[in-house]
């Protein structure tokens, strides 16, 4: 299951990608907004910590920019948050970087991009190179 939440500005692209994910039977939890004006490191806190403590598989975060959830979500223990604007960033977040939260911008990503980036997310896995791995441990020393 993928957990996902956005503040205010994201709402409208968190709904489309409700509506898309769910389309190809995806479970989705939706942890918030309703659309209503919030503050984004609420809901960046409460879908980090879900995805930490294991209640989910992987996490997308939508605000206006994607930058202050990404900000948020990286001072989660545990959570390796990527602020993707294209396809190839957001394989690479994930092949790479293992990236467990994925966070985008409701004004800067189009509707068709972000399905787009989303799938790419969702459909690429971790590569557990070497060196990667490596790198992600050396991430986690960093959180202590």
């Amino acid at each position: 299951m993928i957990a996902i939440a956005s503040d205010h500005a994201g709402y409208a692209l968190k709904q489309t990608i409700i509506e898309h994910l769910t389309a190809q039977g995806i479970q989705i939890a939706d942890l918030g907004c309703g659309g209503e004006p919030v503050d984004y490191p609420v809901y960046a806190e409460k879908l980090c910590r879900a995805v930490a403590a294991g209640e989910y598989e992987r996490g997308i975060l939508v605000c206006g920019t994607g930058i202050g959830m990404s900000i948020a979500a990286n001072k989660m223990p545990g959570i390796r948050a990527a602020l993707c604007g294209d396809c190839f960033s957001a394989a690479m977040s994930r092949a790479h970087n293992d990236a467990n939260v994925l966070c985008l911008g409701g004004r800067v990503v189009g509707s068709e991009l972000a399905k787009m980036i989303v799938d790419t997310y969702l459909t690429t896995g971790f590569s557990n190179g070497e060196s990667h791995i490596r790198r992600i441990g050396m991430l986690k020393e960093l959180e202590k």
